[in-house]
């Protein structure tokens, strides 16, 4: 058997899907990496929230495999939307990686007072945990930002810590506690989205890791109850069951929050809709302040 594996064209992308060709090697199936370009790589000037959020990364790579081109698709896992295209299935979620944020600097940390991030999360935690922070637009891929941060337009940066391991990069700095920076749902977990074949999926079916794949549907489960996507501040993260949830003001200046074991997926939508009652007046504002039609 040999696959059509599409992939953005970043080096994180490329490392990700490296790991997924190098597992299906090890099984004795072939592959073919075809790279794809997507609207999300090309305009990187404007905040994602300004061209669509998380899914400008996938959608053209959902459409290559609906068009028969390639066979399937390695993503970042967060960068996949909530509302999927009929014909297609994930069928492996591979073992999580570091699901914390990871702050870059090379001056001391109490000198930081710039810091680079374009995710609307990280910027509301960070100015609740620090108010005086300026936190500055950044957009691009990773060499991108270490470039800019090491040109001096900021003091810090954010990244997310699994993809730095990916890219095999030690950078000064330190990882983000996830009970105050709760991450993005779904990060450090990567994905593979093909045609919904059984032939297809069934070649990658044994990447699966079903404590992971519970976990990020469980997140998943929670964020589409509070919807909002990248529009609102929301970190979502589970581990073994555990749930941290909590969407945020725009400037952190207030928050809503709730913590609770959960067991399946559907008690995890119970507890999204909960989270997206406490959180109205929050929900609204960003959508408001952003130009985003609820």
């Amino acid at each position: 058997m040999s696959l059509r594996i599409g992939t953005r064209g970043s080096a994180l992308a490329l490392a990700q899907t490296n790991k997924v060709v190098g597992i299906l090697a090890d099984r004795g199936i072939e592959t073919e990496v075809v790279t794809i370009a997507t609207e999300g790589d090309a305009a990187t000037g404007v905040p994602l929230h300004a061209i669509g959020g998380q899914g400008v990364f996938v959608r053209a790579l959902d459409d290559a495999i609906l068009r028969g081109e390639i066979d399937a698709a390695v993503h970042s896992m967060k960068d996949i939307p909530a509302a999927r295209p009929a014909g297609l299935t994930c069928s492996a979620v591979l073992e999580r990686d570091s699901p914390a944020d990871f702050l870059v600097h090379e001056c001391p940390l109490e000198a930081v007072s710039v810091i680079g991030s374009s995710s609307t999360r990280r910027r509301a935690q960070l100015l609740r945990d620090a108010p005086a922070l300026e936190v500055k637009q950044l957009r691009g891929n990773v060499d991108t930002r270490i470039r800019k941060l090491r040109e001096g337009q900021y003091d810090a940066i954010v990244l997310a810590e699994a993809g730095l391991e990916r890219l095999g990069l030690t950078l000064p700095g330190e990882a983000l506690p996830t009970d105050r920076f709760v991450p993005s749902p779904n990060q450090g977990t990567i994905a593979v989205v093909c045609r919904d074949d059984p032939a297809v999926a069934g070649a990658f079916a044994p990447l699966d890791h079903a404590q992971t794949r519970l976990d990020v549907d469980i997140e998943r489960a929670v964020m589409e109850e509070v919807g909002g996507g990248c529009f609102t501040p929301q970190g979502i993260y589970c581990r073994g069951g555990d749930l941290i949830a909590e969407v945020l003001a725009l400037d952190g200046s207030r928050w809503e929050r709730i913590e609770r074991h959960v067991a399946t997926v559907g008690e995890a939508r119970e507890w999204g809709r909960a989270l997206r009652v406490q959180a109205a007046t929050l929900i609204r504002e960003a959508h408001a302040a952003l130009g985003v039609k609820p």
